[in-house]
């Protein structure tokens, strides 16, 4: 991982165009493509990011420009990072990251929806849990009634960061020609309403379950319409 600190004006071009004013600001550049751009407030969300598959150019000795583009359909999105001052540069070899582990509830909840995907979707059937890829593993694999091919998330709780995860996943899959139109299915206990409109907006379904409804342990709440 490299970790920049600079003053540094920031230029997004893509689906949006987005400038960021000079600033003193710091920039992640992680080995696996992903590019971060953070200021000294707003938590732990930054200005600007680009997820991987990425391609970073560096320009300039010193350093004065960092580019960063990625393959949007038949687009590209690009991030020009102008360095006018450079404060700071460092690498870390970071390792072999450990798979995150999730809680019991989260879990629980995977376990239960392998046992019984059509919580997930109508005629869905499980191929595989844990479907290994290179960017890590997807919770389920499923196949629905037309044979297609369905990736799964499950959270407790799902949010915006969940859908970015979920698409990355995609990304990723899709890039098998056996799997060009493979799609996504959200899955949690609870979806924020800003998760759900951006999981909407990217074409991937969202589903609320009930842990004790999947077990068989309660009914589901019924429905009911006036005659």
């Amino acid at each position: 991982m490299r970790l920049l600190v600079a003053r540094c004006e920031v230029i997004y071009t893509g689906r949006l165009d987005t400038v960021l004013p000079e600033a003193l600001r710091l920039v992640m550049l992680k080995d696996d493509g992903s590019v971060m751009i953070h200021a000294d407030s707003g938590g732990y969300k930054p200005q600007n990011w680009m997820t991987p598959p990425t391609v970073i150019e560096h320009h300039g000795e010193p350093l004065e420009r960092i580019t960063v583009r990625k393959r949007a359909g038949k687009t590209e999105d690009r991030l020009e990072i102008h360095i006018s001052e450079l404060i700071s540069d460092v690498e870390h070899d970071m390792g072999e990251a450990a798979e995150l582990e999730k809680d019991g509830v989260e879990a629980h909840l995977q376990e239960a929806l392998a046992d019984a995907p059509q919580f997930c979707g109508e005629g869905f059937r499980l191929v595989r849990r844990e479907w290994p890829t290179d960017i890590g593993p997807v919770d389920l694999m499923c196949r629905d009634e037309g044979d297609g091919w369905v990736a799964v998330e499950i959270k407790r709780v799902a949010t915006i960061d969940a859908v970015e995860q979920l698409t990355r996943y995609l990304e990723f899959i899709r890039r098998d020609p056996a799997m060009t139109d493979c799609r996504g299915v959200l899955a949690a206990q609870e979806i924020k309403p800003q998760a759900r409109t951006l999981a909407e907006d990217r074409g991937i379904a969202c589903v609320e379950v009930d842990l004790a409804v999947v077990r068989g342990e309660r009914e589901p709440e019924l429905t009911l319409f006036e005659p």
